[in-house]
């Protein structure tokens, strides 16, 4: 009883502070610098690609420059193979179930691979978020131009991190990052986290798919959310953020996209896309900033990012865009909470190695 408690307390209270406007600065200035080539360029369509290269900054905080730099490599990785096979979705016009069924294999392949390598934010959340967002859009320049802008952006996100080193030559003697051995328990625990993540997101997508939405890929991605949680209480904890920050976060994007005195973009006629872009980059920032502290916070602010983003690369009816996008987070954090709850590891055995209650996003 007393986790429980101690969850719903959290649900209303902030995280201790450490030094989060740094690493949101190095966030935003790893989306706004592509974000803003691509807008002077003609592109605002190209900058979901931009993006989620960038996103590679959110990772290795608190990390001395070199681990930094090898955390990060390793999320770019599952950055840009999101991206890959999103883009190749896209391309070879395979949505529905195709997408569904790719998007959980790769899950759980993710998941693996994230308890492997100790990915902080845990687990292939962002993978999956991008493999989705690339394979519901149409892809309006070559492939390979797709995905040369999200590894150029990536490659962008290192330096930023590892700017701070060029600037004070600070190395950590015998400072690794070492993988985690999956043999015996923990080759068992991370084989059934991997099969939550999996059953997890092909079932949210496969709702999505039954009831005809048009982006089944957000309820995959908030399957995802809970199964960072290092317990059950954790889970519902992070479940219930998604749902609350994410209908938070709606209140935003109706106030910025459906008509009336309070829209900002009918004051800027001709400049509708810049102010979009703009807007993306500030709420990537606030969402760094919160991550850490609050996910519930993070989530208002990382809710307008994607939503903005999708109408730069395919724009849609605002009315159907913000009521799907609460519907799909619902549908997939319930489905999240309900597989870890059925799903689950031998009860005497030790936490799963890629959830730990410390550094939670």
């Amino acid at each position: 009883m007393r986790p429980v408690l101690r969850h719903v307390r959290q649900l209303h209270s902030l995280g201790p502070a450490n030094n989060d406007h740094v690493s949101a600065l190095r966030v935003a200035i790893s989306v706004a610098v592509p974000s803003l080539l691509l807008l002077l360029a003609g592109r605002p369509d190209l900058i979901t690609y931009a993006v989620f290269g960038a996103l590679t900054g959110m990772y290795g905080r608190n990390e001395p420059h070199q681990l930094r730099l090898r955390h990060q490599l390793q999320a770019a990785l599952v950055l840009l193979s999101g991206v890959a096979v999103g883009v190749f979705l896209s391309v070879n016009h395979l949505h529905s179930w195709w997408l569904v069924g790719v998007e959980a294999v790769l899950a759980g392949a993710g998941s693996l691979y994230s308890d492997r390598v100790r990915l902080k934010p845990n687990g292939p959340f962002f993978g999956i978020l991008a493999l989705g967002a690339c394979a519901s859009i149409p892809t309006a320049v070559p492939w390979y131009v797709a995905l040369l802008i999200a590894a150029a952006s990536a490659g962008f996100s290192l330096f930023v991190g590892f700017g701070g080193w060029i600037r004070g030559r600070v190395w950590v003697p015998r400072a690794k990052r070492q993988p985690v051995r999956l043999q015996g328990q923990l080759r068992q625990r991370a084989v059934v986290h991997a099969a939550r993540y999996a059953v997890a997101v092909g079932t949210a997508g496969a709702v999505g798919v039954l009831t005809g939405s048009g982006h089944p890929h957000w309820a995959m991605a908030a399957a995802a959310v809970p199964l960072a949680g290092a317990d059950l209480p954790s889970s519902v904890h992070r479940g219930i953020h998604r749902i609350v920050g994410t209908l938070l976060g709606l209140v935003i994007v109706a106030v910025v996209l459906l008509p009336g005195p309070w829209a900002p973009l009918p004051h800027f006629p001709g400049a509708e896309a810049a102010i979009l872009a703009v807007l993306v980059i500030i709420f990537q920032f606030t969402t760094e900033l919160f991550m850490a502290r609050h996910y519930g916070l993070a989530m208002v602010s990382f809710t307008p990012v994607i939503l903005l983003m999708t109408q730069l690369a395919a724009p849609d009816d605002p009315y159907v865009l913000i009521a799907e996008r609460g519907v799909e987070t619902a549908v997939g954090a319930v489905t999240g909470i309900l597989v870890v709850v059925f799903i689950r590891s031998r009860r005497n055995s030790p936490p799963e190695p890629s959830v730990s209650s410390a550094g939670q996003r």
